[in-house]
């Protein structure tokens, strides 16, 4: 059994859902498929996610948000006529995204998340109905009824381990199960999401509960790049890759997998492979438990923004027992998740997204370190980004380090930090948001250019 994840370009207009039809059909063993919302058709058109936020907000601001529900409406609209469907397989949508704009709005967050959800499961139950249409025994799934409970943080879910023994019956039913990726429901029967791009984390969680053979993630390109296409020319495509070395990457800013997708499969040892629907013979990338290394130790570069950087002085700190605990005691109480600590004797960095570090945020933590811990040094630095090599040959390579260095220093980037785990599966360096492209074209050049 295959369970196949289809992205957002994969369901943008009744030519893509005709592709992915035909490659659902032309492998039996893909009977449990998971689907996206309908995405971007061109580079400049709006995804049904985005159009349905659009309507949620309207509705949040006090408007009808009728507009906002005719143009979602419409894209789904225009599938069902160039699939050569009848209209009545549209009314059942027009009429699930008529009933979710008017839910009551008292949770702004749930809220948001039932709006949301209506992209993916109308997706499901309209693929369902191609597929049927074209005399295939298919069957659209309620993640409700197939028992995908997650934890109810809306907007930011985790499934609950309970969910597997529910789900692991999906490998027992007839036909083709059309699953709508990105949401769930908590036990209060509420809707709640994923992050976004969660339908890759629905994916690989019914992977793990049917232990599928392989979860297949199609998507608009042949493989994975060792980098960003958009700032590099024609990068090397990646053959295999581990989960560990994928991990990294996505965290890092690749943007073929969210970073918490692959938990389940890594756990249930399933191999994942990323094809391309618009080229499903091209083999694509594997990613799997082990691999051989080959002569290239670095398997990806990636770079991302959007981080901050709390710096904390103070003399004889490293006399100072428990120093290290109040101070990140004091990002918890706050619910600010932390990404990385580098210290010295004197003083520790804490690197935070600024998602969760907005102004407001900044002042309390600031005063509580002044007054708590009595700081000789406190200041906030914003701009910043990560940009990672990775690969599990860097264990066994000596002047790896050397060698970005070289590369930052040849592209006229500043390092803010350097950081290298115990596992190092990784290199990480701090660098100005601005310098993103400098520096990922230069690293490529170092490890990848003959």
């Amino acid at each position: 059994m295959k369970v196949a994840k289809f992205g957002g370009t994969s369901l943008a207009s009744a030519e893509q859902i005709k592709k992915i039809c035909a490659i659902i059909n032309s492998d039996p063993a893909r009977t449990l498929v998971v689907v996206s919302a309908p995405g971007k058709r061109s580079s400049d058109d709006t995804k049904v996610t985005d159009l349905l936020i659009e309507m949620a907000r309207a509705r949040l601001t006090k408007r009808d948000g009728r507009e906002e529900l005719a143009r979602a409406v419409a894209r789904y609209a225009e599938i069902v006529r160039d699939l050569g469907l009848p209209d009545s397989a549209l009314e059942p949508i027009a009429t699930d995204l008529a009933a979710r704009l008017a839910l009551p709005t008292d949770d702004e967050d749930l809220y948001m998340d039932s709006i949301k959800a209506g992209g993916e499961d109308n997706s499901a139950r309209l693929v369902a109905e191609y597929l049927r249409h074209d005399g295939v025994e298919a069957h659209y799934i309620d993640p409700g009824d197939a028992g995908m409970i997650l934890s109810d943080e809306p907007g930011n879910a985790r499934v609950l381990q309970q969910s597997y023994g529910k789900l692991r019956e999906l490998k027992e039913r007839p036909g083709i199960s059309v699953f709508p990726g990105f949401f769930g429901y908590a036990a209060s029967g509420k809707v709640v999401t994923f992050p976004r791009g969660g339908s890759d984390i629905t994916g690989a969680i019914l992977s793990a509960a049917v232990d599928a053979e392989v979860y297949e993630n199609f998507t608009d390109v042949d493989s994975v790049f060792v980098a960003n296409p958009t700032l590099v020319d024609n990068p090397v495509a990646v053959d295999e890759i581990t989960y560990r070395e994928m991990r990294e990457l996505s965290y890092a800013g690749f943007s073929v997998f969210h970073d918490e997708a692959l938990e389940p499969v890594f756990h249930a040892g399933i191999p994942v492979v990323v094809k391309n629907t618009n080229n499903p013979q091209a083999p694509g990338t594997r990613i799997v438990p082990e691999r051989g290394v080959g002569e290239r130790p670095v398997v990806g570069i990636a770079a991302t923004d959007g981080f901050s950087s709390v710096y904390i002085s103070k003399y004889l700190m490293n006399r100072e027992v428990g120093f290290g605990r109040r101070l990140l005691g004091i990002f918890e109480d706050e619910g600010i998740p932390f990404e990385h600590t580098p210290s010295g004797i004197d003083n520790m960095s804490v690197i935070v997204r600024d998602t969760h570090f907005n102004h407001a945020a900044e002042e309390r933590v600031l005063r509580r370190i002044r007054t708590e811990l009595e700081v000789d040094e406190l200041s906030v630095e914003r701009g910043l980004a990560l940009a990672m090599i990775v690969g599990e040959g860097m264990h066994h390579t000596i002047g790896l380090a050397a060698r970005a260095c070289v590369a930052f220093s040849r592209a006229a980037v500043n390092l803010e930090m350097i950081n290298q785990g115990s596992s190092e599966v990784s290199m990480m360096f701090g660098i100005k948001a601005e310098d993103i492209p400098a520096a990922v074209r230069s690293l490529y050049a170092e490890f990848f250019r003959e």
